[in-house]
């Protein structure tokens, strides 16, 4: 008997023409002899199609594993991944503590620093108090300014004086109620693709060669210019480190299932820095977790197949607990 797989796509996030084509490359490497596709997609307004997922165990007996491949806010912070555990429905990717805080910029940087990992030094701001005060005494100039709960860089600017300043986060403030501010780090893009629950693994890593000044929505996913290289020509050391601050990362967080982590190297320093966690990474045709895990052994519909076993197994292991005396 085929598995049942529920893929949910789109989504009311900026992201959700990019859901679109993860989702469209996912199904494509879905063996069509084990596994049977359901698709739920979501509009731009949040309405589903055809029917929304029940939040209630057992009412959607139809599905055996959910795949949501819901990018940013309203599908990889938590929200999603909460109703299907209110459904009892096993399902792709972290758990809803760990796709809330990975979201949130600020509230991984802190669980990054309390476990000792390399975070870049940031400033935390709120809509209604965007006082920019101090931060060019305290980091100088350039700055990322960054809201602090979306993904593939919708709202981020570069700040090169105080009137840019003003200006970044402004923008930010639109996108976010919560803004980061951090000291600009000049180097070098890497990434490194995680997967597992209680033992994860971590593949080789690649490097973003940007066309821009930095790695943008739009240098990410409408000018096809970037250069992506895999693996990153590292010396063996540092990619030994960097694939270990991965898997420190993903713990520290408590990801299961699958995550892209993201780091900064300094060019005057070299030192690694953690720059985000992506729960929910692009499968697009140019996405860089499933190239990473090509390159180290698992080609996509190997991957796919192991992101489903994943999901599986931390569904029985949750099962087996009590939540009542």
């Amino acid at each position: 008997m085929k598995t049942r797989v529920a893929v949910i796509y789109g989504g009311r996030s900026g992201e959700h023409e990019i859901s679109l084509r993860s989702a469209k490359s996912i199904i494509e490497a879905l063996d069509p002899e084990r596994y049977h596709v359901l698709h739920y997609v979501i509009s731009k307004e949040g309405r589903w199609s055809p029917k929304p997922i029940q939040p209630e165990p057992g009412a959607n007996s139809h599905i055996d594993v959910v795949f949501p491949i819901l990018h940013g806010t309203f599908g990889e912070d938590g929200t999603v991944q909460g109703l299907l555990e209110l459904a009892d429905l096993p399902y792709v990717g972290p758990g809803v503590f760990a796709s809330a805080a990975a979201m949130d910029k600020d509230a991984l940087k802190r669980l990054c620093l309390e476990r000792g990992l390399p975070v870049v030094e940031w400033v935390t701001l709120h809509s209604k108090h965007l006082d920019v005060t101090g931060i060019a005494d305290k980091f100088g100039f350039p700055v990322f300014v960054k809201p602090a709960n979306l993904g593939s860089s919708v709202g981020i600017s570069k700040a090169r004086n105080a009137q840019e300043l003003e200006a970044a986060v402004k923008l930010a403030a639109q996108f976010d109620r919560k803004i980061i501010v951090e000291r600009a780090i000049i180097g070098r893009e890497l990434e490194c693709a995680v997967l597992g629950n209680e033992d994860p693994q971590a593949s080789l890593p690649c490097e973003i060669l940007p066309s821009k000044e930095f790695y943008d929505y739009e240098d990410k996913y409408l000018l096809d210019k970037a250069q992506c290289v895999v693996p990153a020509d590292l010396p063996p050391a540092t990619t030994a480190e960097l694939r270990r601050i991965a898997v420190e990362a993903y713990q520290a967080v408590q990801c299961e299932g699958m995550s892209r982590v993201d780091f900064l190297q300094e060019a005057a320093t070299g030192k690694l820095y953690i720059n985000e966690i992506n729960t929910i990474p692009g499968f697009t045709s140019i996405s860089m977790f499933p190239k990473m895990w090509e390159h180290s052994g698992l080609p996509m519909p190997k991957l796919v197949d192991k992101l489903l076993e994943l999901a599986i197994d931390r569904h029985k292991a949750r099962r087996a607990l009590r939540y009542s005396i």
